[in-house]
């Protein structure tokens, strides 16, 4: 989607641009309360008011975590809270705009008869609610059996008419750009730009909530892609409208056992092939041939980035470790967070640098990953290091007191 940027600059220089958009911040008046759509000028001014389909989206916490960032040796890691949202995860930044659109598009008198997608989860889940909020039928693709309880019932709530087919998520893909092309449904996944529209906010809101700072790095976890570009766009039109004057090094963060673009950047992305997507922990980027590959590569191009590659282990204990610190991650955020430790224990992201990840996905949504991993029930991790567990005590004085101070010590 191409904005005028010209008209934009006139409108305002880069300290209006900044002062306009902390004066709206989660404001009162419809629909500032959104992030989204309190940047409303650089993101769907298409978009009409009485057309607007929001739930407060954006706005999201930018949590310190100082202990962390003590025990790494850098100087500020922060976790962008993405998944503290209406259906608990990024992608409700990016459907708000495009449900709104379509929404506009079908009163305006085009022939759309539902909004479809392909999902591992939370990307049926932000459909779904927008659409019924919307009044707009939606349609979720998704392989059978491998995606998350609490994600899957989530588009079953919400009314969606939810297909599973017996393949993986790419197998959907296809199918649904079929569909797209042959039978009159709009189609809700990333490759459609009005999503990237909305989620390029993020950068817009990391760089807000520092103080139009920025960070070092920006570590972000990587399936389909298109949350790559959407906030190296972010940054680019600040920086074109004079809001900041630099962009962060991005690091894309993938699970090893689905890491086509990682595979890429090994080899210098002189070329990119499709992987066949093993099995992952973290299911909603178990991707072997991503979408939005090619302008993935472009963004890391501009900002000088980076691709790294966590194991199942790692992921799993560095969400493991990172919950020690007062979060509760999901198992996405544990690849983003195994690459920082990653690389900054081989230097590549340096000490003392500041560091913004962002956490896709509610940790809520994955209970069963986390009690998985205190129960030592992940075949794929089946050593963990950080678990906890409950430790049982008869109610007498004399052995609760041992039982405390033994695990008080422990702890120390």
């Amino acid at each position: 989607m191409a904005h005028d940027l010209d008209a934009l600059r006139a409108a305002h220089d880069g300290a209006g641009w900044r002062a306009l958009f902390d004066a709206r911040w989660r404001g009162p008046a419809f629909p500032d309360a959104s992030g989204v759509w309190g940047k409303r000028e650089v993101v769907a001014p298409h978009v009409r008011p009485e057309h607007i389909v929001t739930a407060a989206e954006g706005g999201s916490a930018l949590l310190p975590v100082p202990g962390y960032a003590r025990a790494l040796g850098l100087g500020d890691v922060r976790v962008k809270q993405c998944g503290v949202s209406h259906t608990g995860s990024f992608k409700d930044l990016g459907m708000t705009v495009l449900v709104s659109t379509v929404k506009q598009m079908i009163a305006d008198g085009a022939a759309i008869r539902a909004i479809a997608c392909a999902s591992t989860g939370d990307t049926s889940a932000a459909l779904a609610a927008y659409g019924a909020a919307a009044g707009v039928p939606t349609v979720v693709i998704l392989p059978a059996g491998k995606i998350s309880t609490a994600q899957l019932v989530q588009p079953l709530a919400n009314g969606a008419l939810v297909l599973a087919l017996d393949t993986d998520f790419d197998g959907c893909m296809a199918i649904v750009q079929e569909l797209a092309e042959k039978e009159g449904v709009y189609l809700a996944n990333s490759m459609n730009s009005l999503r990237l529209e909305g989620q390029k906010t993020v950068a817009m809101e990391i760089a807000q909530q520092l103080g139009w700072e920025l960070p070092d790095w920006v570590v972000i976890p990587g399936g389909n892609l298109g949350n790559v570009s959407a906030l190296e766009a972010g940054f680019r039109t600040m920086i074109e409208l004079g809001m900041i004057d630099r962009a962060p090094r991005i690091c894309v963060a993938q699970a090893a056992n689905a890491s086509p673009l990682y595979q890429a950047y090994q080899r210098g992305f002189r070329d990119f092939a499709a992987v066949p997507a093993q099995t992952t922990l973290a299911s909603a980027i178990q991707i072997g041939n991503p979408i939005s590959w090619r302008k993935a590569v472009r963004a890391l191009e501009r900002t000088d980035g980076v691709v790294a590659a966590a194991s199942e282990a790692a992921l799993a204990d560095a969400a493991g470790r990172a919950d020690r610190y007062g979060l509760f991650t999901c198992p996405h955020t544990g690849v983003a967070l195994a690459a920082l430790e990653q690389l900054a224990a081989a230097g590549t992201i340096a000490a003392g640098s500041r560091v913004v990840v962002v956490s896709t996905a509610s940790g809520l949504k994955f209970a069963d990953f986390k009690i998985g991993y205190h129960e030592a029930r992940l075949a794929a991790a089946p050593a963990p290091r950080w678990r906890n567990q409950p430790v049982a005590v008869a109610a007498r004085h004399g052995e609760v007191r041992d039982a405390l101070w033994r695990g008080l010590d422990a702890r120390a």
